[in-house]
C-alpha cells in the first residue's frame, strides 16, 4: 500500500531534503521516525529536493508498507519528529501514484525584509537598499514566461537531462517592508530560484537592464548571471498534482 505524506520543515538546521553522507537531512529524519512507528526500515520519496537552509510551507513524499495503517499517525509522528518538521496529513493513495514524477507544478516564494527585523533573520533575506525598482524587476520577471531554456540560473557542474523549465508564474509583490518573489513551473533547477532573484535585484538596483536579463537568459552562460541569494529567504510553498 502507498500512502502520501504532507509536511513542512524549517530548514535551518538540514542540509535540504535528501540524505546525505555525514549531514543532517529532513528525508533522514522522516525515515527514522517512520520505521520507529511501523516497526520496519521505511524510505520515503520526496517531491523534489530543497537544498542547504531552504524551507518548506508544503511538501509532499510517499512511502509503501504491507498493511494499512491503523491509529492516529500523524499524532504519533509528530511526537517523534523534531520540532521544526511538522506533519499534517497521512493518506492511502493508489500503488502508482508517485510524489515525485505525478506532480504537475511546484512553488516557490522568496521573502526579502527591506530593512532590518530581527525576528525575521531565519526566514528572510535582509537588504538595507530602499532604492530598488520593483517596477523594472517586474518587467523583467515576466520575460522568464517566454524561455524555456533555464541554464543561465543553473548550479554549474549539475547533472541534468535538459535545462527546460516552464515557467507559468514569475511576480514580485510587495507588502510594507516585505517584498517577495513568487515563481511556479513544472520543474526547476538546481539554485535555480536563488540566481535568478539575486539577477533580478540587480536589476532593481540598476546594475542590469530589463534588455540584460534577457541577455543572460539568451547566454545560457551562469557566469553573467547575478550571485545566488541566502537560501534562508527561500520556501517551496505548493506542490499540485
Amino acid at each position: 500500500m502507498r500512502y502520501f505524506i504532507e509536511l513542512s520543515y524549517n530548514g535551518k538546521k538540514y542540509h535540504g531534503w535528501q540524505i546525505q553522507p555525514d549531514a543532517i537531512s529532513v528525508q533522514e529524519k522522516l525515515n527514522k521516525a517512520l520505521s520507529i512507528i511501523f516497526q520496519n526500515e521505511i524510505a520515503v520519496v520526496g517531491a523534489g529536493r530543497t537544498d542547504t537552509g531552504v524551507h518548506a510551507s508544503q511538501m509532499f513524499a510517499h512511502f509503501d508498507i504491507e498493511k494499512e495503517l491503523k491509529g492516529d499517525v500523524v499524532f504519533k509522528l509528530n511526537s517523534i519528529l523534531p520540532h521544526d518538521i511538522t506533519i499534517y496529513n497521512v493518506s492511502l493513495v493508489e500503488n502508482d501514484k508517485h510524489a515525485r514524477f505525478d506532480a504537475l507544478s511546484r512553488s516557490y516564494e522568496y521573502r526579502i525584509w527591506l530593512g532590518r527585523n530581527p525576528f525575521l533573520l531565519d526566514f528572510s533575506w535582509q537588504i538595507h537598499s530602499q532604492d530598488l525598482d520593483i517596477k523594472k524587476m517586474n518587467e523583467a520577471a515576466k520575460l522568464l514566461l517566454e524561455f524555456e531554456n533555464f541554464q543561465a540560473f543553473s548550479k554549474v557542474k549539475t547533472e541534468v537531462y535538459t535545462f527546460n523549465c516552464d515557467v507559468t508564474e514569475a511576480v514580485w509583490i510587495q507588502q510594507g517592508n516585505l517584498l517577495t518573489f513568487h515563481i511556479s513551473a513544472n520543474r526547476f533547477l538546481r539554485n535555480m530560484v536563488r540566481a535568478i532573484v539575486g539577477t533580478l535585484v540587480d536589476v532593481g538596483l540598476g546594475k542590469i537592464s530589463v534588455k540584460g536579463f534577457r541577455e543572460i537568459i539568451e547566454s545560457k552562460n551562469r557566469g553573467k548571471a547575478g550571485l545566488s541569494v541566502p537560501a534562508k529567504g527561500l520556501f517551496l510553498t505548493k506542490i499540485k498534482y
